[in-house]
């Protein structure tokens, strides 16, 4: 299927989803959420693992404001309520792994898009800002609520008031992406990350998106009891058959649960 605003590409097992407005640096319109939406939703069923890139130089730099403005769009509850909310859910629920590959500037509502993924990578001369308050908003689609889980309240504070650019590097030694890789280095270093993913153990993987995310909402005996449910189901795969064969066989795993 063909999209005005994004690309698709499935190889190995691995779906690459790219935001392809690089004129106006991949910037959010209506159109671009619907489109991903819709690739996503489709592409989830058939690829064992998801990487999220953007085109040219710019990972995503957020709501197109232009395009909001143009269509009538400034109803901004309405905007998050009808078109991130439903988008940002079928990132963060999907049930493959999930990376997003920042290439460079990913700004307001773009940098929030990557944080909603599992894993994040980032090129070292890419950057975050959650730029909202300098035309007077709040962060939204979804950065009130990954941030503070990421980087903790005092640094979720300061990026949200200030404003200000955090450089890859720094973003990774904070924990809100997961690392910084060198330019050149940076394509390859994704596409061995999605590799490995999609080579895993899928049903494993999926569980362990449910248990980490139930954590912060449950106590210790709650968290206890969800790991050993979790884990029962995990253990009756035919994955977790294989790794054991494999450990014993000394040879490398071959996965092919999700």
């Amino acid at each position: 299927m063909s999209y005005q605003t994004i690309t698709v590409a499935v190889e190995g097992g691995v779906a690459t989803v790219t935001l392809n407005r690089p004129e106006v640096m991949n910037a959010l319109s209506s159109l671009l959420r619907a489109e991903l939406l819709e690739a996503w939703q489709r592409v989830e069923r058939e690829a064992r693992c998801i990487v999220l890139t953007g085109a040219g130089r710019a990972f995503c730099s957020g709501q197109d404001l232009q395009d909001a403005m143009a269509l009538g769009q400034m109803d901004l509850g309405r905007v998050l309520a009808e078109e991130y909310e439903p988008l940002l859910r079928a990132i963060y629920d999907c049930p493959v792994p999930t990376i997003a590959a920042v290439n460079g500037a990913a700004a307001g509502a773009g940098a929030n898009l990557a944080l909603a993924c599992d894993v994040v990578i980032a090129c070292e001369s890419a950057s975050f800002i959650q730029a909202f308050t300098r035309i007077g908003l709040i962060p939204d689609a979804g950065g009130t609520y990954w941030l503070p889980r990421q980087v903790g309240m005092a640094r979720a504070m300061g990026a949200a008031l200030f404003a200000e650019k955090i450089g890859a590097r720094q973003a990774a030694d904070w924990g809100m992406i997961w690392e910084a890789v060198p330019d050149e280095a940076f394509a390859a270093h994704v596409s061995g990350r999605a590799a490995a993913l999609a080579r895993g153990p899928g049903a494993a993987y999926r569980l362990v998106k449910q248990a980490l995310r139930a954590s912060p909402a449950n106590g210790l005996e709650a968290q206890l009891a969800l790991e050993a449910r979790l884990q029962a189901e995990a253990g009756a795969t035919a994955d977790f058959r294989e790794g054991v064969a494999a450990f014993l066989e000394k040879r490398p795993p071959r996965f092919e649960g999700r």
